[in-house]
Order: structure tokens, then sequence, then C-alpha cells
């Protein structure tokens, strides 16, 4: 038997060495994470990412709430409504005004008549209530949608004597993007569009003071064009 080794494949044991030698190499360097990683039992703790910034940002407030200084003829009405009402404070006043002026908006446009009437006066509501009439009566809808309030402004206040009691009065301008369209019976506009426009009005809330909130609450008493 011939034990030489001259037909023994030397080249091919060496490149395997090497290649071996290479593939030891690389796995110390890259580590085991080639190729699909076992999923994780279940119930396993993830480690969660790195936190960038425990702290919460505030929300962005939905509108600007302008209230007079107190040192201004406004201020001290402000003033004195908040000694007959405690919790009276004139930027959570604003912030219900937000809040009824989105919602009033709606009813009318709706002709919600339940929701309208308790949120205006009796003097205002006549006037919404005929006005809603009118338009069902010419076969008429109001499309309105508030999209935006860029901000609510206390102009004015006032309180008045009235049937032996006390009445506050605060005027609130408020700009607002709003789509608002009239359509005939036909579906055809009449008044408005359905483009986005900013309206600047004036709305006139009205309570009676020294009574609890319960029973009287801020109304809508009168509302134009500002």
């Amino acid at each position: 038997m011939d034990f030489s080794f001259s037909h023994f494949p030397f080249d091919l044991v060496l490149f395997g060495l090497i290649a071996a030698f290479l593939a030891l190499r690389l796995r110390s360097i890259l580590g085991t994470r080639v190729g699909v990683e076992p999923a994780p039992p279940p119930g396993a703790a993830l480690r969660p990412g790195p936190v960038i910034d425990a702290r919460a940002e505030p929300p962005a407030p939905v509108a600007e709430y302008d209230v007079p200084a107190p040192e201004t003829r406004v201020g001290q009405v402000l003033a004195a409504i908040a000694r007959q009402e405690r919790d009276f404070v004139p930027a959570q006043f604003l912030r219900g005004v937000e809040t009824s002026f989105r919602q009033i908006v709606q009813a009318f446009a709706a002709g919600d008549t339940a929701m309208l009437r308790d949120r205006l006066t009796a003097n205002a509501f006549a006037a919404f209530d005929a006005a809603i009439r009118a338009r069902q009566q010419a076969g008429e809808t109001q499309k309105s949608e508030v999209r935006a309030i860029a901000g609510l402004s206390i102009v004015d206040a006032e309180i008045q004597p009235r049937d032996g009691a006390a009445h506050a009065r605060i005027d609130v301008r408020i700009v607002s993007d709003q789509v608002s369209l009239t359509l005939d019976k036909d579906g055809h506009p009449v008044a408005g569009t359905d483009a986005v426009t900013e309206f600047s009005d004036l709305w006139t809330f009205e309570r009676l003071l020294g009574v609890p909130i319960g029973g009287a609450a801020w109304r809508l008493a009168a509302s134009r064009s500002a």
C-alpha cells in the first residue's frame, strides 16, 4: 500500500483552516446577532429606550385669553364681581365662554332649541328661536363649524342693579375661524361660504350675583359682529 502524500490536498486543508480562523474572528467582533433572533419568552420585560426628557410638555393653549389689568376700570369691575362671587376667576370665565361659544354656534346651526334655552337669556333665546323658525319655514339649512378660536378678550364689564338684585354683564370679543354656509331647500348656497373664514364677534354674558352657581349661570344676552 502506498503511504506517500504526493496526492494529499494540502492546499484545500490550508484554505479551510484560514476560513475557519476568519469565521471565528468575525464572530468575536460581530457577536451572534446575525440571522433571525429567537422571540423573547412571554412575559419577558423589554428594556426601555433612552429617556430624552422625563418632563411632559404642557399642551398648547386652544386660544389666547386677554384679561384687563387690575388697575383698569374693567379690571376693577371684575374684582368687584369676584368679591360677590368667590368662585369667579376671569381666565376660568373665558374658558367657559370658549366652550359655550362652540356649543351655541353648533346648536343654532342644528336648530337645537333645548341647548340654546339653557345657555341664553330669555330675550336672546327669543331672537335665536325666531331666526331658526324662519330658516325652517324657508326650507333652509345652516352649516356651521368652528375650526379654531384664536382669542377671547374681555373688553367691558359692569354691575347693574335690576329688580332689587345685582346683575353682572361682561362683553367678550371672540376671534374664530369658521365655516358658515346657508343652503336653500335645493341645496344651493344662499349665504356664507364653505371656505374657512375669520369672524370677530362681540358676545355679552349676564349673571345674577349673590346666588349659588347652580341657581344662576352665565348666559348669553346679546351677540353681534365686532
